[in-house]
Parts: C-alpha cells; sequence; structure tokens
C-alpha cells in the first residue's frame, strides 16, 4: 500500500505547506501538490455591522471507531462555531458516545445522531439556537437509511440554515437526495444556509454538480489548505464537502493539514476521512 505523509513549518500567520507527497522519497518531485505561504484561516468574530465570521468544520467520523483521543485534538484546533458531522454513532449508548465527544472538544450537540440515521450537528456555545429539525429521508429497500441534521442558529445579528448530509453510494438515490436537501435548505425559512458532508462522490459527478449549480462549492469558490478528502492515508479524492448560499462571502475552505494543533498522526489515527474547514462572513439578517 502506498503511503502518504506531509511537510509543515509554521511560519508567522501562515501554515507553509511545503509537500504532500506518497514514500518513498523518490517520487516527490513527481507528486507535490504543495500550498506555499497559505495564511491562518481568520478567527471567529462578531463585526461591528452585527454580521459574523464563523468557522464551519464537516467531518465524517465513522462511528467513533478509531482514536476518540485524536478525533477531539483535531477538532478542538480546528475551533469551530459548528461541526457538520457524518457517520456520528447510531447504536447502543449513541447519544452517550456523542456527548463525549462533544466535551472532549469543546462542543454542545445541537441535533442528529441516531434519530437522522448518521448526521449530526455540533455548535459552540457562541451560538444562539432557535430551532433543531432531524429529517429522515425515504427508503429505498436494500441501501442503507439516510438522513439530515438541520438547525437555524444565530450568531451576533447573522441568522442561518444548518444541515449536515451523508448522501447515498448507489447514484440515482444520490442524485435524489440532492434535490432534497436543496429544497431543505429553500425551506427553512432563512436568507442564508449552509450544507456539509459526505458526498460519496467527486465534483465532476452530477450529484455534485446539481449542489455547486445551486449553492456556492467553498472550496472551488475559496481554496484553501489540502484539497482531497479521502482518504487520510492516501489522499486521492474530494468526496467531502461545504456548500455556502450565495449571499455568504467565503474566506477560505480545505482540509486543515498542517494547521497549528493538527498532526499528520491524528489525522489518520482520527477516521478514514479528512476534514474540510471552512471560514465564512455571513450578513446580518
Amino acid at each position: 500500500m502506498r503511503r502518504w505523509g506531509f511537510c509543515a513549518i509554521r511560519a508567522p500567520g501562515c501554515l507553509w505547506l511545503v509537500a504532500q507527497f506518497p514514500a518513498p522519497l523518490a517520487s516527490v518531485q513527481s507528486r507535490m501538490l504543495i500550498r506555499m505561504a497559505t495564511p491562518l484561516l481568520p478567527d471567529s468574530r462578531t463585526e461591528p455591522d452585527g454580521s459574523a465570521l464563523i468557522r464551519v468544520l464537516s467531518y465524517n467520523i465513522r462511528s467513533m471507531r478509531d482514536d476518540t483521543a485524536a478525533l477531539a485534538r483535531v477538532i478542538s484546533a480546528c475551533d469551530p462555531d459548528l461541526v457538520l458531522i457524518q457517520e456520528a454513532p447510531r447504536f447502543f449508548r449513541w447519544r452517550k458516545k456523542l456527548a463525549r465527544l462533544a466535551a472532549a472538544s469543546g462542543q454542545m450537540i445541537l441535533s442528529g445522531g441516531a434519530t437522522a440515521a448518521g448526521p449530526a450537528l455540533l455548535c459552540s456555545l457562541r451560538a444562539t439556537v432557535e430551532r433543531t429539525e432531524d429529517v429522515l429521508l425515504p427508503l429505498t429497500p436494500g441501501l442503507h437509511r439516510r438522513g439530515f441534521a438541520t438547525a437555524v442558529v444565530r450568531f451576533g445579528g447573522a441568522r442561518l440554515g444548518v444541515l449536515s448530509c451523508h448522501l447515498s453510494l448507489q447514484k440515482d438515490e444520490r442524485y435524489d437526495q440532492a434535490g432534497i436537501l436543496l429544497d431543505r435548505l429553500a425551506g427553512m425559512g432563512v436568507e442564508h444556509a449552509i450544507a456539509g458532508g459526505d458526498l460519496n462522490e467527486r465534483p465532476g459527478g452530477r450529484t455534485f454538480q446539481r449542489l455547486a449549480d445551486g449553492l456556492q462549492d467553498c472550496w472551488a469558490t475559496a481554496p484553501w489548505g489540502g484539497e482531497y478528502t479521502s482518504t487520510p492515508v492516501q489522499p486521492h479524492q474530494r468526496i467531502d464537502a461545504i456548500f455556502a448560499t450565495k449571499g455568504i462571502e467565503v474566506l477560505g475552505c480545505g482540509v486543515p493539514l498542517g494547521h497549528p494543533g493538527i498532526t499528520d498522526t491524528d489525522l489518520r489515527a482520527a477516521t478514514d476521512h479528512l476534514p474540510v474547514l471552512a471560514a465564512l462572513k455571513v450578513p446580518a439578517s
């Protein structure tokens, strides 16, 4: 199996991502995927006009079957205001497991888990919660049940709809679920909304494109950090993404490789996906 490594040097106010490469070192030059002097994403804050700068993290945590301490460290280091989780624990004592992760990473449970068939939402104490709703999608016989974890929250004067999803492995069902997702965002009664999750599809696919046509693909809008989210051992595809409605300003979005407090070891140990971190400016409502 080919193994990948990362080399990062921190400069004041920047991440110097020197290399993302497969071992052995002889192949470094042919596989260089470098972004040098990548500025750090801005910290969360509320502006005088009521608009809010927030950090949003989307992360498939594989039912917390891996190193949960590493998982908590990665989430904590990203310092998110919202965490859009996929594959949250769904079975025995699932609430307790999710609560432990939230506590260990400085977050609170917002919605989802088993009641949404896997997607979940965590939030920081900065969020004011208006409402939450877990949505179960139509079940196709022989396939896994899917769902959305949704909420409406406020940061300062900014009101925001939030949705976490994990779309189907079956292409036709996945495409239909993308349409339901867009309808759900449009029906949340908010001007601004975000959606994120594991799409089980690359950007060239029709489901991914359906979402990108109706929303901003945050990585494509303002690429930052790394692109590929699967797998941590051999990153080669982007199947996880964060989307935002048109009025939201995307300041940066990507995999937080070399981010302060995040190590390659923890990213490999935490789960079988890499996280996606975005900094967004949400206008006051």
